[in-house]
Parts: C-alpha cells; structure tokens; sequence
C-alpha cells in the first residue's frame, strides 16, 4: 500500500513501532483515534472538518488527509492545521476512493480507526462516542449522518423528506442487517481491520465500496451497532435530481459488483417484483435508460418541479431515482454517459 510519500509499503502487516496490544484495555482518555479521511477538490469543504477535529472532547487522536490527486491545493488547506496532529498523504494522480481509505488506514497507528468524510463536521464529542461503543467490546460502529443541504427546489419537494425516512428506517433496522448502513461515518478497532483487512480495489467507481466493507465485518462475527450520539452533520452534495440520479444509476452499478463479489441476490432482489403498479413503472422506465438517458430524464424532471404539484412532482423524482437504481444494475460496470 502506499506510505505517506507514495511509496508502497508491506502492507498492514508492517511494523508499527508503537505497542501492538490493540486491545480496548488502556483505561479512558488513554486510546488513540485514527481519523482517515478520503478526498479529492475538498479543499473549501476540509475547513469546517478539520476545525470540528479542533474541538473533541477526545484528545488523544491523528487524522490522516489522503488527497486522491491534489486539484484544489487541498494539500496546502492541511497544512494550515500543523498546530493540530493532522497530516497528509497526496497522490500524484486519482486513483480512486479505496486507495485514498487503504493508504490512510496503512498509514494508521490509532487503536480505532475511523472513516470519516471530507464534507462532515463533527460534534464535540464525536470522537468520544465512537470509543465509547468500543470500550464496550470488539464493534463495528456507525453514526448516521444529518444532512444539510442548500433549499433547492429537489430538497424542497424530495430530498428532505427522503433524507428523514431513511434516517427512520436505519434505526429500525434489524441487527443482523445493519452492515447495510456502512458509509462514511464509521469506526472499527486495529484488530476487526487486520482480521477484515482493507476496503476492496475492485470498486473503482461510486458506492458500495463503503456497503461491502460492513458486510466483511459482518462476516467476521463483529456485532455493529449504530451509536446516536455519532450522528455528524453532513454538508450533502445530491441538492439535484440530476446529480441524485446519477449517483443512484451509479451506486446500482456499483451493487451490481458487490453481488458478484459475494453472491447473487445478496444486496437483495436484483429487480423490483412487478407486484404493484409503482413497480411495474419503475420496471418500465428503468429499461429504457442509459446513464446519458436517465441524466437528460432527471434534467426534464428537475426542470418541471416547479411547475406540477408537489406530490406529483415528488413521485415523478422518486421514479427517475428508482429506475436509475435498477438501470445501472442492469448494465453494471460497462455503464457510460453515451447512448446507444
């Protein structure tokens, strides 16, 4: 894996230097947090990260930036923090956000090593939460996110209130299912990482690279549990329908890959069942698009918000988010922008 200057290193398996009982044993305030986070153009959003990292609770912590090729001069916004136990590891060239995750957690000397994403900002005692779960016992740990996003016409009529029906549903979720809400606000202690090992190379694209890891943890017999008091504030990108329809075309993609990674059907049905009028539309639609077609479909939707009613409106996104879902299943890995 990479080293904090490019270079590549042996792996997780190298010599620490530091002591390598990673237990949860060293008494309160005693152990270290590794905070990684992955980015690329992140350097307007790093501020408000790196400041929150300022006032934890917790003070016995790093945090490793990995900057998945330096377009923005992110790597000089990190340097502006030298007076915090921040540092970074910039690649020549993007190669993706599983390399950022795996040379930040290479590079890691923490106890608990947290995912955390460069458009968060943290509570106090964000840090303390996650430990705390941990000092309970080997766990895998999730904090859900609360978004917060500019009132664009899709967050008026869709996105709010999907952002609070998901956040309903993931904390009514059963346990033996949890693995599904791994994402970018989660922590894990150095053992479950060697025993689980790094995030998979073989998502190279957007979404679920963060969903198979918690399925590998979930493999291995780590209990994960959802901790309220780690909920972050989330500086959410998908303000559009285009941009929501292109992430769920991409993430079915994506899930496309992770059933072939662990085995049909395991992300669950691959297709709606043509059991309800809704679904036989979603159906419907979702054959007829490819990723360029569904993006001009989300532009017409976006453009006509304004002018139908809003629960026709809302149904109208929910459809095109839907069908893209099932559409980027279907085409997986070979999708493109082009038509055909």
């Amino acid at each position: 894996m990479p080293t904090r200057d490019g270079r590549i290193d042996g792996g997780i398996n190298r010599d620490w230097g530091i002591d390598r009982d990673w237990g949860i044993d060293r008494g309160k305030g005693n152990v270290k947090a590794s905070v990684i986070v992955p980015t690329r153009g992140g350097a307007e959003r790093l501020p408000a990260l790196l400041s929150s990292l300022a006032a934890q609770t917790h003070t016995e912590w790093e945090a490793i930036v990995v900057i998945d090729g330096d377009i923005d001069r992110s790597a000089k916004v990190v340097a502006e923090y030298a007076h915090l136990p921040v540092r970074s590891i910039v690649f020549p060239e993007n190669r993706g956000r599983v390399a950022a995750l795996n040379a930040g957690l290479a590079d890691a000397d923490g106890d608990v090593l947290l995912r955390v994403d460069d458009d968060f900002e943290l509570s106090p005692g964000h840090l303390a939460a996650h430990l705390a779960q941990h000092e309970k016992g080997e766990h895998g740990v999730i904090g859900l996110p609360r978004n917060i996003a500019q009132p664009t016409r899709y967050m008026r009529v869709y996105g709010v209130e999907a952002d609070e029906r998901g956040r309903r549903e993931a904390y009514a979720i059963e346990a033996s299912e949890r693995w599904r809400l791994w994402g970018g606000n989660v922590s894990v202690t150095r053992a479950t990482y060697e025993r689980v090992g790094g995030y998979d190379p073989r998502y190279r694209g957007y979404g679920w690279e963060d969903v198979d890891y918690g399925y590998r943890v979930h493999l291995a017999g780590v209990p994960i549990v959802l901790a309220r008091d780690a909920e972050v504030r989330h500086h959410v990108a998908s303000v559009t329908t285009p941009i929501r329809v292109r992430r769920a075309f991409d993430s079915g993609a994506a899930r496309r890959t992770f059933d072939s990674i662990h085995g049909a059907g395991v992300s669950g049905p691959p297709y709606p069942v043509a059991s309800s009028t809704w679904n036989r539309m979603v159906i419907g639609v979702s054959k007829r698009l490819s990723r360029g077609r569904a993006d001009r479909l989300a532009r017409c939707v976006e453009g006509g918000i304004v002018l139908l009613p809003r629960s026709v409106a809302r149904r109208a996104i929910g459809l095109c988010v839907e069908a893209a879902g099932v559409a980027g299943y279907r085409v997986g890995r070979d999708a493109t922008g082009a038509d055909s």
